[in-house]
Order: structure tokens, then C-alpha cells, then sequence
């Protein structure tokens, strides 16, 4: 599936994945392919990649992700 997560500043990632998980504000959750059509707030913590090339991390202070037809938006 695809991500893409985006700041104000600048795009922190964009690529393939296998997974993603997020700090949910009810607490974390993942994101695989197939995934159903989400709109979810973030709180601060960590957003965790898996693909091919590793694991990789990211910290965010909060936003929002939007997922649809294996799409995932990161607006953080």
C-alpha cells in the first residue's frame, strides 16, 4: 500500500509499505493492506513503517490520517 506522510515543513515519507502504525487518540492502532476506508485523529507518539527496506520511525506531536483503496494520508 502506499503512505505518504506530510507536514507543514515537508514530506517526511512516501513509499511503499506493508504496514503502518499510529498513535491513535484512543490509542494505537495498525493500518495493512486491505484496509477498510478510516478517518482517525492522531496524538503525540510514534508512527511505525514496515516495508521491504526495514522498519523505520517517526515522531509526530498529532493530525490526522485518512485511509482509502490502499492510500494512507499522514497529515501530522
Amino acid at each position: 500500500m502506499q503512505l505518504d506522510i506530510i507536514t507543514a515543513d515537508k514530506n517526511l515519507f512516501s513509499g511503499d509499505v506493508d504496514s503502518v502504525t499510529l498513535p491513535g487518540s484512543k490509542g494505537k492502532f495498525q493500518i495493512l493492506n486491505g484496509h477498510a476506508a478510516l478517518i482517525s485523529s492522531l496524538e503525540k507518539g510514534q508512527i511505525t513503517v514496515q516495508s521491504k527496506e526495514g522498519k523505520q520511525e517517526f515522531s509526530i506531536t498529532g493530525g490526522v490520517v485518512e485511509v482509502l483503496n490502499n492510500k494512507v494520508i499522514v497529515l501530522a
